[in-house]
């Protein structure tokens, strides 16, 4: 049994859907298809409720707009034996839409929650109609088996509770195919609605997947696949036909935006293979996702993350390697700042540290708070940090036993004239990483591209 997962751009337009509905009307067995809104949708409606609850009258016509958008769908898809059927469904949530919109302009305040509710609308909508689009298919709420609990502000999957209402959910075998929003949940607490955060569509297909045991995870989109770097940026890019879990992850944490990084981890723990494929090249083989890997050294990808910020600790301190690496993280993660890369010169005297470029001035303050007593005694001489920097990421399983990649890369950055900020093997075994400024990233990534995906 699969999941299949059909994202905004796989769903944007009749053109498109009528695609959906060649690949999964050609299935040979019933599949589950979860779906995100309409492509573009989530920030039009996100916009909308700003703008409503900032007073302004132009959500009327934005209504319009979304209204008109999804009657032009099914009045396209929809079989008339279901279009009375679909359309109603998609009136009355459009009216309750439209009604929120009009008390925000009232209230003239946008509470969390309610925005939370308002972006529900896109896959609760889109989930309707691709179902009614479909062949023997049913529709099912996700809001009434997908929970979140509440985790230092933010709202996360409980899992073990929406492992056992999908399992409830969907009775195998499957006699049909059932289609599903992504990203939407409720509070297991208060039963309100929330989401699983940008891209929690991924996600939700996901922990569907992993709830039961399926075969494979499909993510339809509209690349072809994981390729060796940013096509945007250099010429000569591949397509990855297969790679591991840990370097499909590694790769979207550094920037590859093929699927949402947390998505791999509830299939990862059950071994269940992701397939990424093209919803507008349905033909092409996609990338192959596994728990498979030779034990041969290779390099996989190479992608970059932009708008970061690199602190840079200089002092005896940085010497001590263990200290400072411990003190670092754990300030950084008790004040709720993600670490993207730590790096220690050969020279001993400075540590580097990658943090998001927003996050830079706190960061620099926690680490003045922290290493007072350094500055003191100037065991740390300065505490400096830099943005507009970009972090490029060469990634593959075993890269660290490639004898003399990662002084290779970094002397063919210097050699044309790029100055290289810090270089890090990091915690994993699969990852170099450097990082360079801003203005020299796209250079860096074809250099570095070429240096270890072309050569090898």
């Amino acid at each position: 049994m699969k999941i299949l997962k059909f994202g905004g751009t796989s769903v944007g337009t009749v053109d498109s859907l009528t695609n959906v509905k060649k690949i999964v009307d050609s299935l040979d067995q019933p599949a589950i298809v979860v779906v995100s809104a309409l492509g573009g949708l989530t920030d039009r409606l996100i916009a909308t409720a700003r703008s409503a609850s900032e007073g302004k009258e132009d959500y009327i016509d934005e209504m319009k707009i979304i209204s008109s958008r999804h009657f032009d769908i099914i009045d396209a898809l929809i079989p008339a034996i279901r279009k009375d059927d679909i359309k109603s469904a998609i009136s009355s949530l459009l009216k309750e839409l439209g009604d929120i919109f009009k008390g925000l302009s009232l209230i003239r305040s946008l509470p969390e929650r309610t925005l939370d509710l308002v972006v529900s609308f896109g896959e609760r909508m889109s989930s309707i109609i691709v179902a009614g689009m479909l062949n023997d298919a049913r529709h099912h709420d996700s809001l009434s088996f997908m929970r979140t609990e509440r985790w230092f502000n933010k709202d996360i999957a409980d899992r073990q509770l929406t492992d056992s209402l999908i399992k409830k959910e969907f009775p195998l075998p499957l006699t049909q195919h059932c289609v599903m929003g992504g990203f939407i949940s409720r509070d297991r607490d208060t039963n309100e609605i929330t989401n699983l955060g940008r891209g929690g569509s991924d996600y939700s297909a996901a922990l569907v997947a992993a709830a039961l045991d399926a075969d494979e995870l499909e993510i339809w989109t509209d690349v072809d696949g994981f390729l060796t770097t940013d096509p945007r940026i250099v010429k000569n890019v591949k397509l990855i036909p297969s790679m591991t879990f840990v370097e499909s992850m590694e790769l979207c944490s550094f920037g590859a935006k093929v699927i949402y990084p947390p998505t791999i981890y509830p299939v990862f723990h059950k071994n269940i293979p992701i397939r990424i494929l093209n919803t507008f090249n349905p033909s092409a083989p996609g990338t192959f996702i596994c728990d498979g890997y030779d034990g041969k050294p290779r390099v996989c990808g190479v992608s970059s993350l932009g708008n970061i910020a690199v602190i840079t600790i200089s002092g005896a301190l940085a010497s001590n390697v263990a200290e400072i690496n411990t003190r670092a993280y754990n300030v950084m993660s008790r004040n709720g700042i993600g670490v993207l890369l730590v790096g220690q010169p050969d020279n001993g005297t400075d540590f580097s540290i990658a943090v998001p470029a927003s996050d830079l001035d706190k960061a620099v303050r926690l680490f003045e708070t922290e290493f007072s007593q350094e500055l003191r005694e100037e065991e740390v001489v300065s505490i400096k940090g830099e943005k507009d920097m970009t972090i490029i990421a060469v990634v593959g399983e075993g890269i660290k036993k490639i004898s003399g990649l990662g002084p290779r890369l970094v002397n063919t950055l210097w050699r044309n004239g790029i100055e290289v900020k810090s270089v890090s093997d990091g915690a994993s075994e699969t990852t170099i990483a450097v990082v360079v400024k801003k203005d020299d990233s796209g250079k860096a990534l074809s250099l570095i591209h070429e240096s270890s995906i072309e050569r090898s």
